[in-house]
């Protein structure tokens, strides 16, 4: 078959794509470097002529100017299931929405319960079998494309060529529209620099690190943080299986410590969802046969973590209560981040042979106002809970780390003041005993 004739047939400019959308469409943009820059400002261009077009994203690092353009939201709805920093800001001025979910049903979601009314995505260039491959964005992108009822692809020539086990392709029968185009630089994700508690913290759990154990690092500094000091350790033959490919994993792989040679499932490849952060990053999952993208319904499932013996998870959070339970994508009334796939790995790590699951944070940070708070609550009023307090496991500040599997709300809350800022834990235990969590023969 002439695939090349296929692709010219469906070739479009982006100002022409983007008149198959209607007023009143949900339109996805899929995650991360998957966003299609041309289409989007061919699309926001249409604002005068369009109402109340619903879009959904996540992770993506803008400028996204369907959401820039209209102040109103009349015409364009911008919506996240995950925060980026550009995501969150866009949120802090009423340009951005929520929605809540967990990583692993994501395209569950679709195919049971929404709408795509008309899909647009970035993938690299056609190969000769008449394929594109979803590159950055296999986790999710799949399952969107094939529920849309229109697929208009954007063709990135930088993006890399991600090999994949199944999901990580489209081919040109399934797409109504192609666009081409020239495109910048792919967006890059720095790690910011860490501070004296990020290495404590990093510290704390080198010791619970087996060599041969299987890591996900979740998003965020802390656990990049981690993946640099494993790659300064003495461990050896690590794997990789995550959600997220980070920089952290590049680092591990020049210093010779990620081999997945024994790894239990999928051995000698990194599995991984996503990717973002470095252009040497980008470079390196480049058609490379020791990674594999696969879908984060398969990536993200505890059973299929849980198969995989010394599976290592460490993910951040913002803050933890008395009781155990953890808030890891908001402060107060302001949205940060999302659940991702934090509870995913948190839940099957746990089921791993050898697996431990470890939930990081400070214990106290300075506000704006230059006072020290806790990071450590009596209990959650109205905060988002990310993990519930049965699934919660390893628990790690700066002051050391406790395993809350098996324990009592009295002994659960000892354990958690004992990790604590020392300025709060007084007064912690005074919440405690007022909230019948505390036993006389608890240590003081």
């Amino acid at each position: 078959m002439d695939f090349y004739a296929e692709y010219r047939g469906k070739l479009r400019t982006p100002e022409e794509a983007v008149k198959a959308v209607k007023s009143g469409d949900w339109v996805d943009y899929t995650t991360n470097l998957g966003f299609p820059p041309l289409l989007d400002a061919a699309l926001a261009k249409r604002k005068d002529e369009l109402t109340d077009v619903k879009i959904r994203g996540n992770l993506c690092f803008g400028p996204i100017m369907t959401a820039e353009c209209d102040p109103t939201r009349e015409h364009f709805v911008y919506n996240s299931w995950h925060f980026s920093a550009y995501e969150r800001k866009l949120s802090d001025r009423g340009l951005c929405s929520f929605i809540p979910m967990v990583f692993r049903h994501v395209v569950e979601y679709y195919k049971h319960f929404l709408t795509v009314n008309v899909a647009m995505m970035c993938v690299t260039p056609m190969d000769r079998h008449g394929y594109f491959n979803l590159s950055c964005s296999t986790g999710i992108a799949k399952g969107i494309l094939e529920k849309a009822d229109l697929v208009i692809l954007e063709v990135n020539e930088k993006l890399p060529h991600i090999l994949g086990g199944f999901g990580e392709s489209i081919h040109i029968s399934e797409v109504d529209y192609v666009v081409e185009g020239e495109h910048g630089p792919l967006p890059e994700v720095p790690v910011q620099p860490a501070e004296k508690e990020d290495y404590m913290i990093a510290g704390q759990i080198m010791p619970f690190i087996p060599s041969g154990a299987t890591l996900q690092l979740g998003i965020g500094n802390m656990p990049n943080i981690i993946g640099m000091q494993i790659a300064e350790s003495d461990l050896e033959d690590l794997g990789m299986h995550t959600e997220l490919c980070s920089d952290a994993y590049l680092h591990l792989y020049e210093a010779g410590k990620l081999t997945n040679r024994r790894k239990t499932t999928h051995r000698n490849k990194g599995v991984t969802g996503m990717v973002f952060g470095s252009r040497p990053l980008y470079e390196w999952v480049d058609n490379n046969p020791g990674i594999m993208a696969a879908p984060l319904s398969y990536v993200n499932n505890p059973a299929v973590i849980g198969q995989i013996d010394n599976m290592i998870s460490i993910n951040n959070c913002i803050a933890v209560d008395l009781y155990g339970q953890v808030s890891s994508e908001g402060a107060g009334g302001r949205h940060i981040s999302g659940t991702g796939g934090q509870l995913d790995f948190l839940t099957g790590a746990a089921i791993s042979r050898g697996g431990k699951s470890f939930i990081c944070l400070r214990s106290s940070f300075v506000n704006k106002k230059g006072e020290v708070i806790s990071c450590i609550r009596p209990r959650f009023s109205g905060d988002i809970i990310t993990d519930p307090r049965s699934e919660t496991y390893y628990l790690v500040t700066e002051y050391g780390v406790i395993n809350l599997v098996g324990r009592t709300t009295w002994e659960r809350a000892e354990l958690i003041i004992s990790i604590a800022h020392p300025d709060f834990r007084d007064e912690l235990i005074r919440d405690a005993e007022r909230q019948g969590i505390w036993r006389r023969s608890n240590k003081r």
